[in-house]
């Protein structure tokens, strides 16, 4: 079972242009800076919006054909998509708000099938209670039963635990995982947390400014973005202009005053450096791409220690340059005002 989605669709001088596809049993991250048409393109999908032009097809049944004059309404689509605000409707109970979606079948079996839905999602006890009487893990449980109950041959997860606390996000997420390893269809997951998406999905398209990239493996997206904003999604904090350097695998960073050696070939339409904090290392002297950095600023994070450098080289107003250090290593270092960094050759991103 595949979903594929080649749309188009203009939203004033927004222009939305993607073209996707999710396998059965697999899980696709939509991933992409806000305002960039992750949700107008599930709600395209869903059949909530309708595209400009463009086709929709979910194994072999075409949701949606500009040409052929075809758009399913979204109750025949058999798409399911989740919202991060749950969308329960207020006046009725969590059994009402499930057994609504039932409601083709016998009056045994949809008290049946509602019973298996709330104790597959934990809840069990709570049958009786509105949306405004449940947390905000309870909504999303009720919101995903309510979903499953429509029995969807397709899931759109759109930030579905962006409004939720750490700690519940987590307990969700394994629970939502558990039952998407059963499910048989594809399932398209838009999230802002990289991690969430890594842990979840192998694939991965990106949205920059509307138009999609093709989509590729989430392993190969963190090691090797391409381009800038797919860096940025990836983790990336740090990005400066960048030029060829005087030999081949050498590129010059005329702001910071460097020149470093490159494992990456230099590519047409590379423009940006990228460089992951964590990468960073402090280093003796004589080692490959160390130089030396002024201290500006240290930040404690929970387990680490996040330093603003300065190079040496660097000119005014050049940006800075961020670091990421166990708190063992920062507190072993003899000289916290200056020290010297260094950057392993493959670890240096030329970035479109």
């Amino acid at each position: 079972m595949t979903l594929t989605a080649r749309i188009q669709k203009r939203c004033g001088s927004f222009r939305l242009d993607v073209d996707l596809a999710a396998e059965s049993g697999e899980a696709l991250a939509l991933l992409g800076a806000s305002g960039c048409g992750k949700s107008m393109t599930l709600k395209c999908i869903a059949g909530v919006e309708q595209p400009d032009q463009g086709r929709i097809e979910l194994d072999g049944r075409v949701l949606f054909d500009s040409e052929a004059g075809v758009n399913l309404p979204p109750q025949k689509r058999r798409v399911g998509l989740l919202f991060q605000s749950c969308a329960l409707f207020p006046h009725m109970t969590v059994e009402r708000n499930v057994a609504v979606c039932l409601g083709r079948l016998a009056k045994q079996t949809r008290r049946q099938r509602t019973a298996e839905l709330l104790a597959l999602l934990r809840l069990e006890g709570l049958e009786g209670l509105y949306p405004r009487q449940l947390s905000g893990g309870q909504r999303q449980r009720a919101a995903l039963a309510r979903l499953l109950a429509a029995e969807p041959r397709a899931l759109l997860l759109d930030e579905p635990f962006s409004a939720l606390d750490s700690f519940l996000k987590w307990q969700l997420e394994q629970e939502l995982r558990e039952l998407l390893e059963v499910f048989p269809g594809p399932v398209i997951w838009v999230s802002h947390d990289r991690g969430e998406a890594r842990r979840n999905c192998r694939r991965v398209c990106v949205l920059e400014d509307g138009k999609s990239a093709p989509a590729a493996d989430m392993a190969e997206l963190m090691a090797n973005p391409g381009t800038v904003s797919a860096a940025r999604l990836s983790g990336c904090e740090n990005f400066v202009p960048v030029r060829p350097g005087p030999s081949p695998g050498l590129a010059e960073v005329p702001t910071w005053g460097l020149t470093l050696q490159t494992a990456a070939p230099w590519r047409k339409g590379v423009r940006t450096l990228g460089l992951r904090a964590g990468c960073l290392r402090p280093a003796e002297e004589g080692a490959v791409n160390a130089f030396s950095c002024r201290v500006l600023r240290a930040v404690e994070d929970l387990f680490s220690m996040r330093l603003a450098l300065r190079p040496e080289t660097a000119a005014p107003g050049a940006p800075l340059l961020w670091m990421e250090l166990s708190k063992e290593v920062w507190s072993a270092l003899p000289d916290r005002t200056r020290l010297l960094a260094a950057v392993r050759p493959e670890d240096l991103m030329l970035l479109e």
